[in-house]
């Protein structure tokens, strides 16, 4: 069998998962265009930390996949991390 991880539709995250998180951003979007910008960003990061601990959590369980556990979970993690970070440094 193939060691790599897969990165195709019959082994990726779970369809349902996926609409949830279109739809957190979605909602982010609309919070900002209405001038809540700290929200619409706490909103997306954390949704980001959660994915990405959700795949460190359940790993080959998890709902969210891209490419492998470790590279979901850091980029998940990191983005939600760095996104609050970055916005409120400024």
């Amino acid at each position: 069998m193939h060691d790599h991880p897969y990165v195709s539709e019959a082994s990726e995250g779970k369809p349902w998962f996926e609409w949830c998180v279109a739809v957190v951003v979605i909602v982010a979007g609309v919070i900002a265009a209405l001038g809540y910008t700290t929200a619409a960003t706490v909103l997306i990061s954390v949704a980001a930390i959660i994915s990405g601990s959700i795949r460190l959590i359940l790993r080959d369980r998890s709902p969210w996949k891209v490419r492998s556990v470790a590279f979901d979970s850091f980029i998940g993690i990191c983005l939600g991390i760095g996104l609050l970070v970055t916005y409120f440094s400024f």
